[in-house]
């Protein structure tokens, strides 16, 4: 099967390369004996070959090509300086034989692709440090990709918005598995230890098509750090004046060469009680999370195999409400307004990936997962609870076409849903299946332009039959300038109670409109999203930096509004009209000195929907966004270790207001909010590569929303309501933290 694929693309390879100038070589090893299958590429480019029968390649060849670089598994891999085009012949050494020779360079914590097609940003654990980080909802806080805010008066859970777009409309995965998605839409993010991340991948835009066919904004992925390359032991410990307390503990163990595992243990707790605002009402849920995760890895590189298997377990639990609400007492009674929200959740995953050893730009990998998600909560006199079981599997193939410059994945995908809700009296059950194929081609000159294309069609029992398409592409016009465009269509059963959940936290009576779809009586949602961005770097005064500007349009065929204009009901029912989100973001990160930085952002944001009342700006929405971070670290002392300081600060310019017009006077709010400034600051200790402390403080301007809930006064009554929300409510916070690791 190697020889024929090998013979295929070697036959395919001329009608490519025809119109570039090329270099040819051959390929040895002892004794004058041809190397067949050995790889031939450009460092840092798209552009590769296999040698032949005889040992023979051809390559594309361009003057910004240097260094070619020839390995073949059994032997050393080489690395050639190129300065013309003259064939030349090589004779590849055996393992051992020549001395190994490390590289170390320094990545940005925060990195820009001028390469990917895609429009892409990678945070990794070092910009994750910069900022508590307790869990994946915090983690973009120091990053203008993402917007976060809060959900509700009650809960104070954080809820991330992408063009313009709350979460529901991203497709966010966790090492390319689907993960936060249905019933773990409103909490999921808070589910993810800060600690357990490695890195983060944000991509704006239509995704790819091999991921699935429900983004519509963009893919946030998250990968997890991994027990080959975790310390053996590391341990988070973290406090805060708001009464919030972490600790996490990382135990990876090395069992053979191949196989290691790692015991990832969380924990949170938040048991006092605060009413800063004095609304009889707590600012902060009292919570308490533990949160396990054991996770295997195997790795054969000799063979091209490597697999990860995962076992999690979730109990996390929240208590909100007037600060004299027993839930030992209280519940089901009009003593006290009070609710909780117990969620306990169970997460097996695998991933099984092979490379093929002799042609190292082949494989092919299988993706499984399979979670049970159970909640059961109340809000009052309001009852909704959900149950939610879900299997994903994903197989993919991996190869080129002639040369590397030519490459494609393919395969094929099974989801299954199960959805039970508990809706105040009402039972709602609700099934969905879905098989899935998939074709994506990338080109690659290796230079300056690449595409992306991609198409997925779906059989799905409540959606139909329909097809995906996705296209990304890009153009380097010049040095360090990188012009992108996108276009991509996505579609998504919207869940309508487990996306809107604080929606039971008020007196709001709940209408579904439009009930003849097979959602609930609703219609599936669709989207276009086109987009087009520019990256420039550059040199200032022999200083680095970049500039970037964004445009992205999500125009939905159809939408299940959520619909807040009436203040007494809440009502979901199927666009009639337009609904458009616009989003430009202009970016700029300078070095002002050696390790001084400074990333600041403005972002505008247009994003209307046809409601019963008329074409509305969406609400809880700021139109214009101002952001800085200011990042600095010391140099290593012989023995003193560094300190680092980082500062963000945050401009929001004012929001719409849902419309309370129709309430009683004292239950009325105005149409808008006012503007407000953050600030966040924090200072970090490094002694050692084993442990450092961290203190740090959030909205140190201390703005607070006033009176953010409706009727705090009679919280059983019809005009209760804590859904509008726009500002934090805690005000200023401190905390402090130490982590500790043995490699």
């Amino acid at each position: 099967m190697k020889r024929f694929l090998i013979s295929m693309n070697l036959l395919l390879t001329p009608y490519f390369m025809f119109s570039q100038q090329m270099l040819e070589g051959t390929i040895y090893e002892k004794n004058q004996k041809s190397v067949f299958g050995a790889s031939v590429y450009w460092l840092n480019s798209g552009v590769g070959v296999v040698t032949n029968k005889e040992g023979n390649f051809k390559i594309p060849y361009k003057k910004t090509y240097k260094d070619l670089v020839i390995s073949f598994i059994g032997y050393k891999t080489d690395t050639l300086r190129i300065n013309s085009v003259k064939k030349i012949t090589h004779v590849l050494k055996e393992e051992g034989v020549l001395d190994e020779v490390a590289v170390n360079t320094t990545r940005k914590s925060t990195q820009k692709s001028f390469l990917k097609t895609q429009n892409l940003v990678t945070i990794n654990s070092e910009e994750l440090l910069k900022a508590a980080c307790c869990n994946l909802s915090e983690s973009f806080e120091t990053n203008p990709s993402i917007d976060v805010n809060f959900s509700d008066a009650l809960t104070g859970t954080k809820q991330i918005q992408m063009l313009g777009l709350t979460s529901p409309y991203l497709m966010i995965t966790e090492e390319n598995i689907p993960s936060i998605r249905g019933a773990s839409q409103a909490y999921g993010l808070t589910f993810i230890p800060g600690t357990w991340v490695e890195s983060i991948q944000i991509t704006k835009g239509a995704g790819s098509v091999v991921n699935g066919f429900e983004s519509i904004s963009g893919q946030i992925n998250t990968e997890l750090v991994k027990p080959f390359s975790d310390p053996s032991l590391f341990v988070n410990a973290y406090g805060s004046a708001g009464g919030r307390f972490e600790l996490n503990t990382h135990v990876n163990q090395r069992l053979s060469k191949k196989w290691q595992t790692g015991i990832y243990l969380h924990g949170n707790y938040r048991g006092q009680k605060f009413d800063n605002n004095n609304d009889g009402f707590l600012d902060n849920p009292l919570a308490k999370q533990v949160n396990v995760m054991n996770r295997w890895q195997y790795t054969d590189a000799e063979k091209g195999w490597v697999s990860f298997l995962n076992f999690r377990f979730l109990k996390d639990d929240k208590q909100v409400g007037q600060i004299d609400f027993d839930k030992d007492s209280d519940i089901g009674t009009t003593n006290a307004w009070g609710s909780e929200i117990k969620t306990q959740r169970v997460d097996v995953s695998s991933k099984l990936g092979y490379v093929f050893p002799d042609l190292p730009f082949q494989s092919m990998g299988l993706q499984l997962s399979y979670s049970n998600h159970n909640q059961d909560s109340y809000f009052g006199l309001r009852d909704y609870d959900i149950a939610h079981e879900s299997f994903y599997s994903n197989f993919l193939f991996n190869s080129i076409i002639g040369d590397t410059r030519h490459k494609f994945k393919t395969g094929l995908n099974f989801m299954y849903d199960r959805y039970e809700e508990q809706v105040l009296l009402n039972t709602y059950l609700r099934n969905e299946r879905a098989v899935g194929s998939f074709f994506e081609y990338t080109y690659d000159n290796g230079d300056d332009i690449s595409l992306v294309a991609g198409v997925r069609v779906d059989s799905h029992n409540l959606l139909g039959t329909f097809f995906t398409p996705r296209l990304h592409f890009r153009y380097a016009p010049w040095e360090k300038g990188v012009l992108r465009a996108s276009l991509g269509r996505g579609k998504r059963s919207a869940n309508i109670f487990a996306e809107n959940q604080q929606l039971f936290a008020s007196s709001r009576i709940i209408n579904i409109s439009n009930a003849g779809g097979n959602i609930y009586g609703l219609d599936p949602e669709v989207a276009w999203n086109y987009g087009v961005s520019f990256l420039q770097g550059y040199n200032l005064a022999g200083k680095k930096g970049d500039i970037s500007f964004d445009f992205y349009q999500t125009n939905f065929e159809n939408q299940v509004v959520v619909d807040w204009e009436n203040p007494q009901e809440i009502s979901f029912y199927n666009l009639e009209g337009e609904s458009v989100a616009n989003s430009f973001q202009v970016e700029v990160n300078q070095n002002i000195i050696k390790r001084l930085n400074v990333r600041t952002a403005y972002k505008f944001y247009d994003v209307t929907t046809t409601y019963l009342s008329g074409n509305l700006a969406k609400p809880l929405q700021a139109r214009h966004r101002f952001f800085t971070n200011i990042s600095y670290e010391t140099s290593n002392g012989d023995k003193g270790g560094k300190w680092k300081f980082d500062t963000t600060y945050n401009w929001l310019g004012r929001q719409r207001l849902p419309n309370t017009a129709s309430n009683p006077i004292p239950y009325q709010r105005s149409g808008y909010a006012k503007s407000y400034s953050m600030l966040n600051a924090q200072i970090t200790k490094v002694f050692s590569k084993r442990f450092e402390v961290y203190l740090g403080g959030e909205n140190l301007t201390n703005y607070r929303q006033n009176n953010p809930i409706i009727g705090d006064n009679d919280p059983f009554g019809a005009n209760f309501d804590t859904t509008i929300v726009y500002a934090p409510i805690f005000g200023r916070n401190f905390y402090a933290g130490l982590r500790f690791k043995i490699e």
